[in-house]
């Protein structure tokens, strides 16, 4: 619905509120825009001194001319011909609605400007809500375009290939002919066509134009249907879109549609044939299918489609590189997985393994003790009523182990049982898991753990194991940290042994169940200089969340590095008795591979959790960023800026609508209405996090129009999730509605539908929001209108990635050598944001050179990796100055690669748009061979100008090696 302002002209004021425009009107055509103009309605004229008028503006009935009053002028100066309009921007896109932070007391949505005349001048508008906005530049730019001849939707003289379909859908409807069918039929029709929309809203449609025309409670006939299904049926917000790609009034051919989907949707190697294929599959009518026309109806299910899911469908499947070593990736994992609600209250049942499995979870828990007639149970804390039979639990793990990831399973058994029955625990693993139990002892050689693809199929035991040498049938060991801090809140025990500040109890094990447990030994953390001296890498420690908080904050750069080569499992803290969630991104971005949670508690973190598995086919591994892996590498998990090596990238949202949001579960509030608000939430190490909110959409629960954008940057795209919320703004308390969360990586840009979830994970059915995406620095669709961090920068005002001192000698004259070609890349990268074709140009001809100097500084510095720590001892350094020497240094590499990998980036999006330069030259008639204009000629702008020899420029190899 638009909310215009406009009124009758013989009725209204001089002067009219800015703030009381009562009236909806429904955008389904152009006509109804011409008519919207032709009414007219108030915006607010901007003046070159920075002050606004209200102004009344209207178009002319001949559709010749824009006017607007009162005005001081002479009502003939008032006044601005159509044909003389050269463009229609929309957004704050000229000095006046810049200029001295007028800018600021209006949205952007809400402003455009008409560019008319041979000197280009502006005309400055701002109108009440971007809707209104959407109507004129809609209007304008279709008059300037196509004339008012072509026109021709005020009076229709011919029946559109719309109103024709919906004609056929009527007549389908009315075999016998009688000229009209029942209410019910009626509104089954549109409630087919339309599934989301509640039949109560339609049956109100029918029965309001039917009072209209004096016929109400008859059959609904042709042209209340046609009318009917129009109103309902059209989103205005779409059928601008469609207006504005369309080369004719009504649809999208297939021209227009490759230019949308190129341009705006990002896709690459577009075809017409694609396009034709898009027709055919989402057109309705019969007449658009054979034309090779798309209409309003067809361009709306063609956005509500899977092709235009806002979530890349590569990531449906497994994309990642799956061959890396085990503490390279995130594994998605439970805690308590028995249980079906919080730990004082909740059951065990077998069902919550299975769901969990489903899920994608790699890492699972099993809690085991003592049951009777020597057949170990699981159960948590006080669950004991309802215990689960070991054998059974196994038994499903194994029928389900694989269902949806077929790689390996961490299964982690914290044991409380006696010698015997940790024996009967042994039988049933061999037993039941048979060929899947990964029982081969690690390589001593290794260095890394097995990669996920060379563990395909394995179920690892993680749990406590004697020494290997070890020749007895059972020894004694330390209790697992977790599940010693469980056992000792439910039943008491003393804390005489102590290690680390954890509470340690001794505890008997079998050689048969220790034998089963071969790559996750779980061992005792000492300290982060221990690990790195005697940790094997076939160890893993387990942290008490507020364990690893402290880790986190106080030594983040050594819990990143530890993390590169071992895996380390983070647990709640048994004091979550409601069973509640941690953020796992808090140890993400340390590093922490296996990061448990409450599987049967929803909510936010749980989003969190499955939204960012679903980035790799949900097969439960996600690769680490490569920052966070590379053996030599600089990374704190509490950066509040941009990264070393790292680009980083401005991401832009613009909310533009919602569909078919249903009222809250439970909500108290009367009636059907929602007054429903969204947060954009980004979640991701510290200097990315960031949550921005829409206003609240009153009396239109159903399809809101929100049209309000968003801007952030994000640092680390690599461990960036992307959240949307969707509340209702409730007198008492805002209540729920649906959320989304998407990995960053994941984002396709353009025009873009996000589906929504419930609290519990289900999607709602036929609810979506409908967004727009535009990434910088990444190839596709919706080019942001702002440039944000690419607007290029003074030399002086220019900021440079340098290096950092170490305190030993000769490393630094090394690092100091690579300090001109740093400044150098920089400086390639950073000119051509310009636009400037002849600085691509020189990107292209001067990337190797800086390239091949930054990878060998790169190598050089690498020489000195393994003696680092001995060179420094003998300068001297020691204790924390030795520790911030290896920090430097490792920064220093992480700048090199960085700034290599971007420049090489630089270089093929480069050539890439230089190539699209060159075939746009050819298309329009620029390039040498078909321009009828000498290069030289002051008649071609200096663009054209030098794209006369950008084809004999371009290299033929834009790789760099």
């Amino acid at each position: 619905f638009l909310q215009d302002g406009s009124k009758q002209r013989q009725a209204r004021k001089k002067t009219v509120s800015f703030s009381s425009m009562p009236s909806d009107r429904k955008m389904n055509s152009t006509a109804a825009c011409m008519a919207f103009m032709m009414e007219g309605c108030e915006m607010k004229k901007v003046r070159s001194n920075s002050r606004m008028y209200s102004r009344y503006f209207l178009l002319d009935p001949d559709m010749r001319w824009l006017r607007w009053e009162p005005s001081k002028k002479d009502s003939e100066k008032a006044k601005l011909e159509i044909k003389s309009i050269k463009e229609v921007r929309l957004g704050k896109k000229t000095p006046v609605l810049r200029s001295n932070g007028l800018s600021d007391q209006f949205p952007d949505e809400c402003a455009f400007s008409i560019i008319y005349g041979d000197n280009y001048e502006s005309l400055d508008l701002v109108a009440s809500t971007a809707d209104v906005v959407s109507t004129w530049v809609m209007g304008l730019r279709y008059l300037v375009s196509y004339g008012r001849h072509m026109v021709g939707v005020v009076e229709p003289s011919q029946p559109s290939v719309r109103t024709s379909w919906i004609g056929s859908m009527f007549e389908l409807a009315d075999p016998e002919r009688q000229g009209h069918i029942d209410l019910f039929r009626a509104t089954q029709i549109i409630k087919g066509l339309n599934p989301g929309m509640r039949e109560s809203r339609i049956e109100l449609k029918f029965k309001e134009l039917q009072k209209a025309k004096d016929c109400y409670g008859e059959g609904i006939d042709l042209d209340i249907f046609v009318e009917a299904y129009c109103e309902l049926c059209t989103r205005p917000e779409i059928f601008f879109l469609l207006v504005q790609f369309s080369s004719n009034k009504e649809y999208l051919d297939s021209k227009d549609l490759m230019l949308f989907v190129d341009v705006e949707q990002g896709v690459e190697g577009v075809t017409e044939e694609m396009c034709r294929e898009i027709v055919r599959k989402f057109e309705p009518s019969v007449e658009g299918r054979d034309n090779g026309y798309l209409s309003i109806d067809g361009f709306t299910h063609y956005l509500l489609s899977s092709e235009c899911h806002i979530f890349d469908p590569q990531h449906k499947h497994v994309c990642q590189d799956m061959a890396q070593p085990l503490s390279h990736y995130y594994i998605n994992s439970s805690h308590n997985a028995s249980l079906l609600e919080d730990h004082y209250w909740g059951s065990s049942d077998l069902s919550s393994y299975v769901r969990a499995l489903r899920m994608g979870c790699r890492s699972l828990e099993v809690v085991v003790w003592d049951g009777v007639d020597c057949e170990p149970v699981v159960y948590v804390r006080s669950s004991v009523a309802s215990q689960l039979a070991f054998c059974k639990v196994v038994d499903v793990i194994n029928q389900y182990a694989f269902e949806s990831s077929e790689y390996p399973l961490i299964l982690c058994l914290v044991t409380h049982c006696s010698v015997p029955q940790q024996r009967v625990m042994a039988q049933h693993l061999k037993k039941i898991l048979g060929d899947k139990l990964h029982i081969e002892p690690p390589n001593m050689e290794d260095h890394y753990l097995p990669s996920p693809e060379k563990l395909k199929g394995k179920i690892l035991i993680k749990g406590k194991s004697l020494p290997s040498d070890s020749q007895d049938s059972e020894g004694e060991v330390t209790e697992e940290e977790e599940g010693f801090e469980m056992s000792r809140r439910m039943m008491g025990g003393d804390d005489k042994d102590q290690l680390n500040g954890i509470g340690c109890k001794r505890l008997r094990l079998c050689k048969e169940l220790s034998d089963l447990v071969t790559l996750c030994k779980s061992v005792q953390f000492r300290d982060f200089e221990t690990s790195k001296r005697e940790q094997k890498h076939w160890e893993i420690c387990s942290f008490n969340e507020v364990d690893a908080n402290r880790f986190a904050n106080e030594f983040p750069e050594d819990f990143v590095s530890y993390n590169k080569r071992f895996l380390s499992r983070v647990y709640p803290t048994p004091m979550r008795i409601d069973a509640s969630n941690m953020n796992p991104q808090d140890f993400w971005k340390c590093g922490c591979q296996i990061v448990a949670m409450n599987y049967q508690t929803p909510g936010l973190m749980m989003d969190l959790n499955l939204g960012w598995f679903r980035q790799n086919g949900n097969c439960g591994y996600v690769l680490r960023p490569a920052i966070m892996r590379e053996e030599v590498s600089y990374f704190s998990a509490n950066a509040r800026d941009s990264l070393p090596g790292v680009s980083a990238q401005l991401l832009h949202i613009k909310v533009i609508s919602g569909q078919n949001l249903p009222k809250p579960r439970g909500s108290a509030a009367k009636g059907d209405v929602v007054e429903p608000y969204i947060y954009v939430e980004i979640h991701g190490i510290p200097a990315d996090c960031a949550e921005q909110r829409t206003k609240t959409v009153s009396q239109n629960g159903d399809n809101p129009i929100f049209d309000e954008s968003f801007e952030f940057q994000i640092n680390l795209p690599e461990l960036a999730a992307l959240r949307f919320v969707v509340l209702d703004d409730d007198y008492i308390g805002d209540e729920f509605i649906g959320q989304y969360t998407i990995p960053f990586e994941c984002l396709l840009p353009g025009y873009r539908h996000v589906p929504l979830q419930s609290l519990t994970g289900e999607f709602l059915p036929n609810t979506t929001l409908f967004v727009h995406v535009a990434i910088t620095n990444r190839r596709g669709g919706g080019k942001a209108h702002k440039r944000g961090l690419s607007v290029r920068k003074g030399r002086k005002a220019r900021e440079y990635t340098s290096t950092k001192t170490t305190g030993i000698k000769v490393v630094d004259e090394l690092f100091r050598a690579s300090t001109q070609p740093l400044r150098e890349a920089t400086d390639l990268r950073e000119n051509v944001l310009t636009s400037r074709p002849d600085f691509l140009r020189t990107l292209i001809e001067s990337a190797d050179g800086v390239y091949s100097k930054l990878t060998q500084a790169q190598r050089a510095g690498l020489d000195f990796h393994e003696d680092l720590h001995r060179i420094g001892a003998r300068e001297g350094l020691k204790g924390r100055k030795l520790q911030k020497a290896m920090e430097s240094y490792a920064w220093n590499i992480t700048v090199l690669k960085g700034q290599a990998d971007l420049l090489k980036h630089a270089k093929g999006e480069a050539a890439d748009t230089l190539r699209q330069i060159h075939c746009a030259a050819h298309s329009c008639g620029l390039a040498k061979n078909g321009a009828s204009t000498s290069p030289a000629s002051p008649l071609l702008p200096p663009h054209a100008r030098l794209l006369h020899t950008i084809h004999e420029t371009e290299p033929d190899n834009t790789t760099l090696h």
